[in-house]
């Protein structure tokens, strides 16, 4: 009985931090999904953002206005990755490698050390892990926003052309489309989103590290493929893709959650993350080629 009090006692600590990480795996939804641009640039941008609210929050800024900060400064690292790829003709992953690499300096820059506080005792932040219920609803309102506005946006011209892009960038080119003008706004626009996600990530635990993105790729890849795989044959319309990959990141802190629970070592996290996405990419995979199978044998058996 007392595992499942633990479990149920840390649910709401899961869900909120699946709905901030959730607003993170949008943003690599857009990249990976629509786009189809593998884009690396998350694992130091999330930092960048954090870096930005902290420092702002700390030096008396509105956290409103340190927010919308955090927001810019995703945006501009996203920018950069951008001009590496269609301006200078480098590969995507090199370009995202590159530009999280210089991420890595200008975080320590901003913070001035490798960590920075903001305790809710001296700052009115919107999230902390000290209420963690009206933490989700918070993050619960920034996740139904976001939806909101990608849902317009996305039903837009330039929205659409962004979406043509990803799924056939020569097609949208002989329409008469700038590709990569439109990879250049998705890149801006998925970082944007993994800044502010920074920014939240960073009032709810208190402090940002030089190092709190590492391996935020890895979380933002396996919310949309569990959201792909769990609701994808549900949810066909776009918001509710979007949404499926947000309940996709809050599947992936409960089972977290549940695992800690069981008694996995904490220094192992990213062993199993690394693991279980790799399963959960697989899945697909496994599904194309067993109904590939199926179709053949039924093909001969028919013959």
């Amino acid at each position: 009985m007392s595992f499942f009090a633990s479990l149920i006692k840390m649910l709401p600590d899961a869900a909120a931090q699946g709905l901030i990480w959730g607003i993170l795996a949008i943003g690599v939804f857009i990249t990976y999904k629509l786009l189809d641009f593998s884009d690396l640039t998350v694992d130091g941008s999330i930092c960048t953002g954090g870096a930005v609210a902290a420092l702002l929050i700390i030096n008396g800024v509105p956290v409103a206005i340190a927010m919308i900060a955090a927001f810019c400064a995703g945006a501009l690292a996203g920018l950069v990755t951008a001009v590496l790829h269609t301006r200078m003709g480098i590969p995507p992953i090199l370009a995202g490698i590159l530009t999280q690499l210089a991420l890595y300096s200008i975080n320590l820059r901003i913070m001035g050390k490798s960590m920075l506080a903001v305790s809710v005792d001296k700052y009115a932040l919107l999230v902390s892990v000290r209420n963690q219920q009206a933490s989700c609803l918070v993050a619960l309102l920034f996740v139904a926003a976001i939806i909101g506005v990608l849902y317009w946006f996305f039903g837009t011209e330039l929205g659409s052309a962004i979406r043509a892009t990803g799924a056939n960038s020569n097609m949208s080119r002989a329409q008469g489309i700038n590709t990569d003008c439109m990879k250049l706004v998705g890149l801006v626009l998925a970082n944007g989103l993994v800044g502010l996600s920074g920014g939240l990530y960073t009032q709810y635990l208190g402090s940002v590290t030089v190092n709190m993105g590492r391996g935020a790729i890895v979380i933002g890849l396996a919310a949309v493929i569990i959201g792909e795989v769990l609701l994808g044959k549900i949810f066909r319309n776009f918001a509710l893709r979007l949404t499926g990959v947000v309940i996709g990141a809050i599947a992936y802190y409960v089972v977290i959650a549940l695992v800690i629970q069981l008694g996995l070592n904490t220094d192992d996290l990213k062993l199993f993350s690394a693991a279980f996405v790799a399963v959960a990419l697989y899945v697909p995979y496994w599904k194309d080629r067993h109904a590939k199978t199926s179709f053949e044998k039924g093909g001969k058996n028919h013959a």
